[in-house]
């Protein structure tokens, strides 16, 4: 009776845990998935990108002293011109001389490594916390419940940005541009659409995404490190847009939610030990059960 007491009482924020984790899992794969759906590649320096964020925000806020919302919006920034330089620099000229996707696979996983090393450089290999005087500090009491600010900004920011992503997509111009090179570069081009350019601002748009993702990452898990993309997001990113789907928006959402609530629940019923297989149990699965993912066929050309 005790013990089924004290699950039940861990449960309850345990879950809103595995929420606010699966808003950071969501608007990371949204940026992954939004990439595979134009170039049908896989962007693995996504996941650098992400640490880059955090890192330049922590090296704006608490090296520097700008305020918080300041040096993140310049970290965002700074990675959304990234994204560009990764493209223009490295995906543009293996795509002009139609070099096959493996190149550019392997030339994303090159880019990482030197993200990483030089924020090695920069920033050390230690993790490291924004100081309570820096960023968001109090919290939410709700009965016994205690809900931090951070995490609860991480949860309505992640859900206004994959929502504002979603409409971009649909409704605007540039959404339309997307999925028309989405669905068929050759042809686009032949409309007079500068395909350089829609994937260009593809590449800005998901890694400002990315960026956001990885600050508030750090801001709510309190740790930050060269090494944070690499090993304790990436793989979760590629569970996250299998099960959901690839070129799936919508799918990376739900799915991210459901990896968080999953981390959960292996960490409440099974133990620390094991929670932190759980992405790949969930990629195998989702590999064998959908292996077209949850939302199969709504890819990034279909997002209507």
């Amino acid at each position: 009776m005790a013990l089924a007491s004290g699950v039940a009482g861990t449960l309850l924020p345990q879950t809103l845990n595995g929420i606010f984790t699966g808003s950071i899992y969501a608007l990371f794969a949204v940026g992954y998935t939004l990439v595979f759906g134009v170039l049908d590649i896989l962007n693995l320096a996504h996941s650098a990108v992400f640490m880059l964020g955090a890192v330049i925000t922590y090296g704006l806020a608490v090296t520097l002293g700008l305020p918080f919302l300041l040096g993140a919006l310049l970290a965002t920034l700074a990675c959304a011109a990234v994204g560009y330089g990764i493209d223009l620099v490295a995906l543009r000229p293996l795509r002009h001389r139609g070099a096959p996707p493996i190149s550019a696979l392997l030339t994303s996983i090159g880019l990482a490594l030197i993200f990483v090393n030089i924020a090695e450089l920069r920033f050390g290999a230690n993790s490291r916390a924004l100081p309570a005087s820096v960023a968001l500090s109090g919290s939410v009491h709700l009965g016994s419940l205690v809900l931090e600010d951070s995490k609860i900004a991480t949860l309505l920011l992640s859900l206004a940005l994959a929502a504002a992503l979603g409409w971009i997509v649909r409704r605007t111009r540039a959404g339309r541009a997307i999925r028309a090179v989405a669905e068929n570069p050759r042809a686009a081009q032949l409309m007079g659409m500068n395909v350089d350019a829609v994937i260009a601002w593809t590449l800005v748009l998901t890694s400002a995404l990315g960026a956001v993702a990885g600050i508030l990452y750090g801001l709510s898990q309190h740790d930050i490190n060269p090494f944070m993309g690499r090993d304790q997001i990436e793989l979760k990113g590629l569970a996250v847009i299998v099960l959901g789907g690839m070129g799936s928006i919508r799918g990376a959402v739900v799915a991210g939610y459901l990896l968080g609530l999953a981390e959960v629940a292996a960490l409440v019923f099974l133990g620390s030990n094991v929670s932190g297989g759980v992405a790949f149990v969930v990629l195998f699965l989702a590999l064998v059960a959908f292996p077209g993912g949850i939302l199969r066929g709504r890819t990034v050309a279909r997002q209507v």
